[in-house]
């Protein structure tokens, strides 16, 4: 796909709908609304949502499209553009109401999302150490050990240990994080949280950034599927906005394919159709 150069290239300047010049400088403006740690990405980005904006500006001309502009968040309103381009879109674009059988399908195939998340409450003994510092990292894998030892034998000694050994806060509380769910914790701590059922005690020294653990589940609550009643509005309003988006990037394929567009291959439409 072609992409437009970076400002300061000719080819830059090429950049037209239907005789209307799109500068450099307006491009370069509109790329602060378009990150992307490729600055040409950014840029390609911006010049392709103005080209857009034009096409649209253009058609809203020719079909004398009038607006109110409205507010869009507390003490903000759009400006006369945008809601000319609202409502032109509003007008061309007809997309059907999804029905009760769409929704349950997607439902359905998508459960998953509807799940509620995953609620641990693990606990903790905490031996830190930095791993850039083998020594002592070494010292507390077998300060672990030990504990490990210990609460093999007599599981009841773990909230003792932490209070006495934990470098943790937790420890104070007897090593116990309170409730914590997918994303809260290191990624190595997490995975071998997962793998325990709960009251069960990881078997080896758990090892992380921070230093090493002894990892115990005191509980764990798997999320429940919502049921279908409680995430059909949900359902139906993703549903009506992807329809809705599908709809708005066809139509501006039609009236792209009717403009002489020079200078850019803007392509795929769906980033810079925004409701």
């Amino acid at each position: 796909m072609a992409r437009t150069s970076l400002p300061g290239d000719p080819a830059v300047e090429t950049i037209s709908v239907n005789g209307v010049r799109i500068s450099s400088q307006a491009i370069a403006a509109e790329a602060q609304n378009h990150p992307d740690p490729d600055p040409d990405g950014a840029y390609f980005a911006a010049a392709r949502a103005l080209v857009v904006r034009e096409l649209l500006k253009q058609e809203a001309e020719k079909l004398e499209i009038s607006a109110v502009p409205m507010e869009i968040a507390p003490g903000k309103h759009e400006d006369i553009e945008e809601a000319r381009y609202r409502v032109l879109l509003e007008r061309e674009i007809k997309t059907p109401t999804p029905d009760e059988e769409s929704c349950r399908r997607f439902y359905h195939a998508n459960l998953s999302r509807f799940r509620g998340a995953d609620i641990f409450e693990p606990a903790h003994i905490l031996f830190t150490a930095s791993p850039d510092d083998p020594e002592a990292y070494r010292k507390a894998e077998e300060d672990a050990s030990r504990c490990l030892d210990i609460l093999r034998d007599d599981p009841g000694e773990f909230s003792r240990l932490a209070r006495a050994q934990s470098a943790c806060p937790s420890g104070k509380d007897g090593g116990v994080l309170g409730q914590i769910t997918h994303g809260d914790t290191a990624p190595e701590f997490e995975k071998a949280l997962l793998s325990l059922e709960a009251g069960e005690l990881y078997p080896e020294p758990l090892k992380s950034r921070f230093g090493v653990h002894v990892l115990r589940l005191e509980r764990k609550d798997e999320g429940k599927t919502l049921p279908f009643d409680a995430v059909r509005e949900r359902i139906a309003s993703y549903l009506s906005e992807a329809s809705w988006r599908r709809g708005a990037a066809q139509y501006v394929q039609v009236l792209a394919a009717k403009a002489d567009i020079r200078g850019l291959d803007f392509g795929d439409l769906d980033s810079v159709l925004v409701r």
